[in-house]
Formats: structure tokens, C-alpha cells, sequence
């Protein structure tokens, strides 16, 4: 698995070229102008945290944001505190198939990945 890196002091994710391409597409069939991919967490889910991969065309002033070759990668600096270090990935399984997070900082998560309970300090 071959990762797309970045400065994580500044942006918290890597992602795999898999996941690259896979959004590269999703973009292109989009067609929306000024389109970019945004990647955070929210409250909810099974495990207290649920991850959030969305299309979106709308810029927030807390948002940190990284180009990975021609695709622009946004996430909000409160997101980023639980996705330091992770790795957003893609696989094409037919069962467990999908865009995933590999995140260091879930103490658990649930059974289909969707959410997380952070490690505690």
C-alpha cells in the first residue's frame, strides 16, 4: 500500500494511491466546479465518533486543507485532532469493500469501520 504523504504537522491525513484514484473518479463524475473531497469526524455512530467523506464546494474558515497531485483534500481543524496520523485508504472488496480510515488514534471501532471511540489520554 503505497501512500500519498504530506506535511501532518500542518495536515492530518495521508491517503493510499488507491484512494486517489477512486476520488479522482467520483470528482470527475461530479462535474461540480471548484469540487474537492472533505474528510472529518462528527458525533454519532455505534463506537461516539463517526467518521465524514463527503464532496463539498464550500470552504470553512477553520478548514485545513492539502493538494494531493490535482485533487484539493479538506478536513476541519477539529477533525484533525482524531485523524493526526491516520491513513485514508480504498479497497475494491466486494465484502468490506470501500473507502476506510487507518486511524491511530481509535482506542475502538465498530464492526463496519464507520466509527470510533478515541484512545483515551
Amino acid at each position: 500500500m503505497s501512500t500519498k504523504t504530506t506535511d501532518t504537522d500542518i495536515f492530518p491525513i495521508t491517503m493510499t494511491d488507491k484512494a486517489l484514484a477512486q476520488v479522482k473518479r467520483l470528482i470527475a463524475k461530479d462535474g461540480r466546479e471548484g469540487v474537492f473531497l472533505r474528510l472529518g469526524v462528527k458525533g454519532g455512530g455505534c463506537s461516539g465518533l463517526e467518521y465524514v467523506m463527503k464532496l463539498d464546494i464550500a470552504r470553512k474558515p477553520v478548514d485545513l486543507e492539502q493538494n494531493f497531485e490535482d485533487i484539493t483534500v479538506v478536513c476541519d481543524a477539529k477533525s484533525a485532532v482524531y485523524l493526526r496520523g491516520s491513513v485514508f485508504d480504498y479497497t475494491g472488496n466486494l465484502i468490506g469493500g470501500g473507502f476506510k480510515f487507518d486511524n491511530p488514534n481509535a482506542g475502538k471501532s465498530c464492526g463496519c469501520g464507520t466509527s470510533f471511540m478515541p484512545k483515551t489520554a
